[in-house]
């Protein structure tokens, strides 16, 4: 644990991901008071925030989505300059492949939807596609979208980043303090009880990603985000792989490569994994993704192995987030993003200070992301996910 836990909070907020970093650097740069971020692991950014693929993408069917993107994004953009940390934003940008005509139809009206709204994506043909990636076999591929300003992030920068900048404006952030319960007291929260001590706060912001159901459970809501296991590999060098070799995903089969060093990132998605917090890497499955993935990228077979993992997904019914008030005053989410947390970070954390300090938030109109459209079934389905 980095420092002792005091008595009292203004505002606890629960994981140490990026959200939890996010939000604590923008109530601090609010000049809030007496903010205590709470994160159950040695280090900061290990969960679900350190196990993703780092991808920041313009690319979604919903306007909510490519708005949080439109703030979040150029935030990253300026992130070295404003938060001094760097964090090797490479804009190698996203390529879909599409390989049945269902997909092709949708994306078409996502793209239609993109660029009515400035983002800059671009329509390939199939053989357009073939001539950019002739290290693929891609025969099957009909059409594909390609936006330049998608790309990467390092993750970890990011985070330590924003740990780093909230403390230096007077945040509290502490490691090793696991969340054990949390205090109601006539509808509203009380106290957070943890592993190092309980403090007493009148606001209480659920950042834990995957974990965030559990946490509610503590303060007696239900928030229906369930968590999913989903891993990865890298491997050895393939110097025929381009520097400019994109973020490449094939849609249908969730399938995904980019460069990592000298090498390759490759994953894909188990549409069969059940829901559980297992982040051990499935043997079975790795070896059903790395067959798939070696049939459009044949290189593969020539690779060797560096590292492989799991992590979890933290999945609503919608595939959208959850901003804002529960039913239990001073209680507030902010979790549930389905595989695309990670990009949308920093605008979450400036939207979750302007809800907690503001009463609403006014950066990015999240109203639709609200805790009640579940119960009211006023669900907005995103398409673009891998």
């Amino acid at each position: 644990m980095t420092l002792p836990l005091p008595a009292t909070a203004d505002i606890v907020i629960i994981g140490g991901g990026v959200m939890g970093a996010s939000i604590a650097y923008h109530l601090a740069q609010r000049g809030q008071k007496h903010v205590l971020l709470l994160e159950r692991d040695e280090f900061f950014g290990q969960g679900a925030t350190g196990r993703c693929a780092g991808g920041v993408r313009y690319q979604f069917a919903t306007e909510v989505n490519i708005r949080l993107s439109q703030a979040s994004l150029p935030m990253l953009e300026r992130f070295e300059d404003e938060i001094g940390q760097a964090i090797d934003y490479r804009q190698i940008g996203y390529l879909f492949l599409l390989t049945n005509e269902a997909d092709v139809a949708r994306f078409e009206r996502n793209v239609a939807l993109q660029r009515r709204l400035g983002a800059p994506t671009e329509w390939l043909n199939g053989d357009e596609i073939r001539r950019r990636l002739p290290q693929m076999r891609l025969d099957d591929v009909l059409a594909g979208t390609f936006c330049a300003k998608d790309g990467l992030v390092d993750p970890n920068g990011v985070v330590m980043g924003y740990i780093g900048a909230a403390r230096r404006l007077g945040a509290q952030a502490v490691t090793e303090a696991a969340v054990t319960g949390i205090e109601v007291t006539a509808g509203r929260v009380t106290a957070v009880h943890t592993t190092a001590g309980t403090i007493s706060t009148p606001l209480v912001i659920n950042a834990a990603g995957p974990w965030a159901a559990q946490i509610g459970a503590m303060a007696g809501v239900d928030i229906p985000i369930t968590p999913i296991r989903r891993q990865m590999l890298t491997t050895t060098s393939l110097p025929q792989i381009p520097a400019d070799f994109p973020f490449v995903i094939d849609f249908a089969q969730s399938l995904y490569f980019h460069r990592e060093g000298e090498g390759v990132l490759t994953g894909m998605s188990n549409p069969d994994e059940p829901p559980g917090f297992d982040q051990r890497v499935d043997p079975d499955w790795e070896l059903v993704a790395l067959e798939k993935a070696i049939e459009r990228l044949p290189l593969l077979e020539k690779a060797g192995l560096i590292a492989h993992w799991a992590g979890l997904y933290e999945m609503t019914p919608d595939a959208h987030p959850i901003y804002g008030r529960t039913p239990v005053d001073g209680f507030l989410v902010c979790a549930g993003f389905s595989g695309h947390g990670f990009m949308h970070g920093p605008v979450s954390g400036l939207l979750m200070a302007e809800i907690a300090l503001d009463g609403r938030a006014q950066t990015v109109d999240v109203s639709l992301l609200d805790y009640g459209r579940f119960a009211q079934n006023r669900l907005i389905h995103e398409y673009n996910v891998v």
